[in-house]
């Protein structure tokens, strides 16, 4: 898959469909689409602008049933789009979002849908100059949205989190993923000043006071992979070239391997698709390859070689 300029990813399938793979196209203000299974564009929407359907600098997006929702960075807000159609339901975040990047759903929840958008605001953005320490405690804002049975948004914001210690203060913060099952956020911490890594949190917002081993460059993307209601692996992205990707063993996060690809440097985002799809019978991962391109890495392949939990060929 080849397109301009791209920096995250989401993956789609409704029943009866072929999956479909949603990047964010930064430079060009718009989403672009492939067939995840054979990479063939097949599609964009949106485009530069502040309107519904239009973004300003689109970063994080996310999949959740049949809403995608779009983090735009220079708009400060997050659109949430019904699919496939691409109808726009409405936003949230304004007034709140000051630099928003990622974006993590959590569907768990009876009363609705719990989102979680970092906000990786500056004191001063050219020189990376961090805000004070107190303002730390702002990096993680979360959101209760639901879709009303007229297909109208109802967002209302549950408030902000960030611990403001050493140890766990989110200094550079973009991706974010989490487990209900365990009640756990993984948080990128990229500030390589203090070193990139890995912050564990709790689903409401505490630093549970562990750090994953330090990264060697940019802590970016991070997914959950599940094998089964327990079993699976984190996989987080270094940013080197060639991408290194780590492996985590989900329970107990502990280091479980790491692989580089052929083809893979500079990866930003990364999506992961555990169902079968015709091409790739265990599921998928997807990365951006230098922002202009995506590999895709099969997740059988990557069990057997790895010697992953056999679970994860279930």
């Amino acid at each position: 898959m080849t397109g301009e300029e791209m920096d995250s990813l989401a993956v789609w399938q409704n029943t009866g469909q072929r999956p479909w793979l949603i990047a964010s196209a930064k430079e060009g203000q718009r989403l672009l689409l492939f067939d995840a299974d054979s990479g063939v564009r097949i599609g964009a929407s949106g485009g530069p602008g502040t309107g519904p359907g239009q973004f300003h600098r689109p970063n994080g997006v996310a999949v959740s049933g049949d809403l995608l929702f779009v983090v735009e960075r220079n708009g400060q807000r997050v659109q949430v789009i019904h699919l496939p159609d691409f109808t726009v339901l409405g936003d949230f975040g304004t007034g709140e979002l000051q630099l928003p990047y990622g974006i993590w759903i959590d569907a768990s929840a009876p009363e609705g849908l719990v989102v979680y958008v970092t906000d990786s605001f500056m004191a001063d953005f050219a020189t990376a100059q961090l805000p004070p320490r107190e303002r730390l405690a702002e990096r993680i804002k979360r959101y209760r949205v639901s879709v009303d049975a007229g297909g109208r948004l109802q967002a209302g914001y549950l408030g902000a989190f960030g611990d403001t210690g050493d140890a766990g203060a989110l200094r550079m913060v973009e991706s974010i993923a989490g487990d209900p099952a365990h009640g756990r956020l993984l948080i990128a911490e990229e500030d390589k000043r203090v070193g990139a890594t890995l912050r564990e949190y709790s689903l409401d917002g505490r630093f549970l006071g562990r750090n994953l081993p330090p990264f060697e460059d940019d802590a970016e993307g991070v997914v959950l992979w599940p094998c089964g209601d327990d079993a699976g692996y984190w996989v987080a992205v270094d940013q080197l070239d060639p991408t290194r990707f780590h492996l985590f063993e989900r329970t107990t996060l502990k280091p479980a391997g790491s692989f580089t690809g052929a083809r893979t440097a500079l990866t930003d985002g990364v999506a992961l698709h555990p169902r079968a799809t015709t091409r790739f019978p265990h599921g998928v991962l997807f990365a951006l390859n230098r922002d202009h391109a995506v590999s895709a890495f099969d997740l059988g392949n990557l069990v057997r070689r790895l010697r992953l939990a056999p679970a994860c060929l279930e």
